[in-house]
C-alpha cells in the first residue's frame, strides 16, 4: 500500500509530471547532440576521403574507405557475438542459481512443519512430496528442453 500511496502523492504534487518533462527535454537535447555528432563525424570522414583522394587518387581512396568500413562492420559483429554468448552463459548461471535458491527456500519453509508435526501429522507426507514432485518435474523439463547454446541457429535472428 505504501508504494501506491507514494505514487498517488507524486501524481498529486506534480512531481511525476515534472520528472516526465525533465526526461523529455533531456531526450530532445541528447537527440540534437547526437545528430550534431553524426554530422561532424560525416564531415570528418568526408575530409579524410578528400585528403586520401588527393594523395593516392579517387579510386584508391574509395577502395580503401570501403575496405576500412567493411573491417569495422566485421569487428562490430564479432564483438557483439562474443558479448552475447557471454551474456547467454551468464543468464543461464543466474537462472540455475535462482532455481537452487527457490529449492532451498522451499525446503527451509517446510522444515519447521516437519520438525513440529513430523510425518504423522495431517498432510505430512504431502508436505514433502509436493516440493519434491515440483523439483523433479522441473528437472525433467530442463533435461528435455534444449538450451539456446545447444541449437546451431541460436545466434541468428
Amino acid at each position: 500500500m505504501g508504494l501506491l500511496a507514494t505514487l498517488l502523492s507524486g501524481f498529486a504534487s506534480g512531481e511525476t509530471m515534472a520528472a516526465v518533462r525533465r526526461a523529455r527535454s533531456a531526450a530532445i537535447v541528447y537527440a540534437i547532440a547526437l545528430l550534431a555528432a553524426f554530422c561532424g563525424l560525416g564531415f570528418l570522414v568526408g575530409a579524410a576521403y578528400i585528403w586520401t583522394a588527393a594523395r593516392y587518387g579517387s579510386l584508391a581512396a574509395a577502395i580503401g574507405f570501403g575496405l576500412g568500413f567493411l573491417v569495422i562492420a566485421g569487428l562490430v559483429v564479432l564483438v557483439h557475438s562474443v558479448m552475447s554468448g557471454a551474456q547467454v552463459r551468464r543468464e543461464a548461471r543466474r537462472r540455475k542459481a535462482d532455481m537452487k535458491a527457490i529449492g532451498i527456500t522451499a525446503a527451509l519453509a517446510v522444515l519447521p512443519t516437519l520438525l513440529k508435526g513430523g510425518l504423522k501429522g495431517k498432510g505430512g507426507l504431502g508436505i514433502i512430496l509436493g516440493p519434491a514432485v515440483a523439483l523433479a518435474a522441473y528437472a525433467i523439463y530442463r533435461e528435455n528442453v534444449k538450451s539456446d547454446t545447444d541449437r546451431p541457429d541460436a545466434g541468428e535472428g
